[in-house]
Formats: C-alpha cells, sequence, structure tokens
C-alpha cells in the first residue's frame, strides 16, 4: 500500500524524550518510539560546534504524514534543538511504504 509519509528522526540528549514528543504532537504527530543510543563525537567535534557532546543520547523516531512533516521538524528542532540542553539533531526521510497504520 502506498503512502506519503515521512519518518522524522531526532536524536537528543537522554532525559528530552518527552519535551521532542510534546512538540511534535502539539502540530499533529500521534506518537513516537524512542530507542538509546550512545553518541561518538570526538573532542574536536565538541570545539568546532562549541557545544558539550554527552555520550547518552536518545532517539525518537516519529513517522508523520507528509503533510505536516516541515511543522512537526521545525517545532522539534525549536523545542529541542543545538542551542537548547537538548541538544538535538533532526532529519526526515520519506517512507514509500506502510502497514498497520491508519492516518485520518
Amino acid at each position: 500500500m502506498k503512502n506519503d509519509y515521512e519518518l522524522i528522526l531526532v536524536l537528543v540528549n537522554s532525559g528530552f524524550t518527552d519535551v521532542v514528543m510534546d512538540a511534535a504532537r502539539a502540530e499533529g504527530a500521534r506518537g513516537g518510539t524512542i530507542l538509546r543510543a550512545r553518541g561518538t563525537a570526538t573532542k574536536e567535534m565538541q570545539n568546532k560546534y562549541g557545544i558539550i557532546i554527552t555520550p547518552d543520547k536518545e532517539l525518537v523516531l516519529i513517522l508523520v504524514s507528509t503533510e505536516i512533516k516541515d511543522n512537526v521538524l521545525s517545532a522539534v528542532y525549536k523545542a529541542a534543538g543545538l542551542q537548547t540542553d537538548g541538544q538535538g539533531i533532526a532529519f526526515s526521510l520519506p517512507v514509500t511504504d506502510v502497514v498497520g497504520l491508519k492516518f485520518e
């Protein structure tokens, strides 16, 4: 079954997933999946971007319709982006097939 969906991926410091999901839900996302992750950035990367990089991360996967993807991505980045304590990065990938979900 072909669909017009996007997968938004948000990598944030551990403990900031509620901030991400609150921002996403405010723009129409219904839910997400949270995975534990570990960052591997070097001191050079910390110096280049002027931020302290903590190794404990969480990855939030949010499936949304293409219609709301830009709004959700923007809201998530404003709430938990690099300039916040969440130090998150967010991006999306197109999803061509979805089964088992119904968006109305």
